[in-house]
């Protein structure tokens, strides 16, 4: 699903109009579609029993889609009324088609008290919700806020009330800023034409859009417009599509090995949640690289894994640690480097060298850990080359005080900031960074040549070639400690199998923020989930792939 900027639908339109795909026609296709969701949204079947639509109809283009859309209910033999605000039925062809098709005409002009309004409203199955569309700004006028105000507070007052679908966005919400006014009737589903408007996913209007679901205006394809569009948001069939195939005849190197470099004595369970998050996406073989006095701790939680016992100090990971990790990374498929490693010194030397190829990888017969390589000839790191990187939390505040970083990764590494962390990347303050996540997390993944997982509410995620994706989420049950890790070993366990940077790093956000909701309805309230919640939620999700 492409999202887009009011500006950009309106040239998106323009030019389809231009090339034949006229205004009328899209109008068209878009109320069929829209009458269509509906009825799926309503779970209706021909030989059910009698159905009642209301249509809060405005005088813009999203009244005319649900005008044709109400016509065609009545067609299927729904009960259809057509509540015209700010536009007149005479001379109007969609509401004399809806006329003819049985469905029924009123005006707000002639409906003083809004009784007919409240009467419509208690008896309907279905609501849409086409008073304004992508061209209203705030503030909202008088008569259309009265409307507004009225319909919301019938609905607020009923026990049972209906279903209402916004059509294209819910009527006073800006669809590029997200701001809405505050007579704005909360949808249950928003069906948005052709592609998602940016303000939908933004607070608080995405509290008020309920499932979002786009719908053809018809193809679109070829235009240049819509073709120049590099913005999307995720979905199940993009993020299906993204997962590796598991045949029958599988074995586990055929999934690769992520190795995860993380934890210190004072985040020793950072290790184990983005370990456990690798191997539960589907990764063969998980090897934790970790201090060594963590391993007692963890190695009982955890048998599936391989440990690799690095040098400390303190519990942190001493410089000398890239010795001995860089000498086992010939059968890494994937490196993740940050969870729980703290910010110590050494430890950013420990980074440093490792990416600078001074660690030496050389086998002398001495086993360090359980994992050593067979290379029997000295190399440097950046000679034998490191596998892909993931850079997650501590590893991110380490790596902005290393030179030239960005040279030194393997492009393109997954680099996966909080706002705080990109802060520390970049040098932008936290609040010019969230003013527009969008632009700055592609700004950055271009200018470095990595991609970027932004993350937070409605995680965006770059691509060094400008393209960007935002997951459509944003929900408390992630607000906590761990959480992070968790996404950066799904993260890491999808580019193990050999999954593109942008891909993985699409297909491990959605899946992250699906299992956040899913773990919020398993608890109750997104105040008790836990990180390890959110784990034992990936494989529910996995299922639905």
């Amino acid at each position: 699903m492409k999202l887009v900027s009011v500006s950009e639908m309106h040239a998106i339109e323009q030019e389809a109009d231009a090339n034949g795909l006229t205004y009328d026609l899209m109008m068209e296709n878009a109320g069929h579609n829209l009458a269509d969701e509906v009825m799926e949204l309503a779970y209706y079947q021909d030989d059910e029993e009698e159905v009642q639509a209301l249509g809060l109809v405005g005088p813009g283009n999203n009244g005319g889609d649900t005008l044709v859309a109400l016509a065609r209910l009545a067609e299927k033999g729904w009960t259809t009324r057509a509540y015209l605000v700010k536009r007149k039925a005479e001379k109007d062809p969609l509401a004399k088609r809806l006329e003819d098709a049985d469905g029924e005409i009123y005006l707000a002009d002639e409906d003083a008290g809004f009784h007919q309004l409240q009467a419509f409203l208690e008896t309907a199955d279905v609501v849409l919700d086409g008073l304004l569309g992508t061209g209203f700004n705030l503030p909202l006028k008088e008569e259309l806020g009265s409307v507004l105000a009225a319909a919301q507070g019938v609905l607020e007052e009923m026990e049972w009330p209906p279903l209402v679908v916004a059509v294209d966005c819910p009527s006073g919400v800006d669809c590029d800023t997200g701001k809405a006014a505050p007579q704005t009737i909360p949808a249950d589903a928003t069906v948005t034409m052709a592609a998602v408007k940016r303000g939908l996913l933004t607070l608080p209007a995405y509290e008020l859009t309920g499932e979002v679901r786009v719908v053809s205006i018809g193809s679109l394809d070829n235009l240049k417009s819509w073709q120049s569009i590099t913005n999307d948001v995720a979905d199940s069939s993009l993020v299906s599509a993204f997962m590796p195939n598991r045949p029958a005849d599988a074995h586990k190197g055929m999934f690769g090995t992520a190795f995860i470099a993380a934890g210190s004595l004072n985040y020793t369970g950072a290790a184990l949640l983005a370990g456990k998050s690798a191997a539960r996406i589907g990764a063969g073989l998980v090897t934790l690289a970790i201090p060594a006095p963590l391993h007692t701790a963890l190695a009982g939680h955890f048998p599936e894994a391989t440990w690799i016992l690095l040098p400390h100090e303190m519990g942190v990971l001493s410089a000398a640690a890239a010795d001995v990790l860089a000498k086992n990374l010939e059968r890494a498929t994937a490196l993740l480097v940050g969870p729980g490693l703290g910010l110590e010194e050494t430890t950013r030397e420990f980074i440093e060298k490792l990416l600078a190829g001074k660690a030496a990888v050389k086998s002398d017969g001495r086993r360090i850990g359980f994992i050593q390589s067979e290379t029997k000839k000295e190399e440097t790191a950046s000679e034998k080359g490191l596998p892909p990187l993931v850079f997650d939390a501590d590893g991110l505040k380490l790596l902005a005080k290393i030179k030239g970083w960005p040279k030194l990764l393997p492009a393109p590494a997954i680099l996966t900031p909080h706002p705080g962390e990109m802060s520390a990347l970049t040098g932008l303050s936290v609040d010019e960074i969230q003013k527009d996540r969008q632009a700055v997390a592609r700004k950055y993944a271009v200018e470095w040549g990595h991609v970027v997982v932004l993350k937070g509410a409605f995680t965006v995620i770059a691509a060094p070639d400008g393209r960007t994706t935002t997951i459509p989420y944003a929900t408390p049950a992630l607000a906590h400690a761990g959480t992070g890790d968790v996404l950066a070993g799904l993260i890491a366990g999808l580019r193990a199998q050999g999954v593109d940077a942008y891909a993985a790093a699409i297909a491990g956000a959605w899946i992250h923020a699906q299992a956040g909701e899913a773990a919020s309805e398993v608890q109750g309230n997104a105040a008790a989930v836990l990180a390890g919640d959110v784990l034992d939620c990936v494989a529910d999700v996995l299922s639905e792939l």
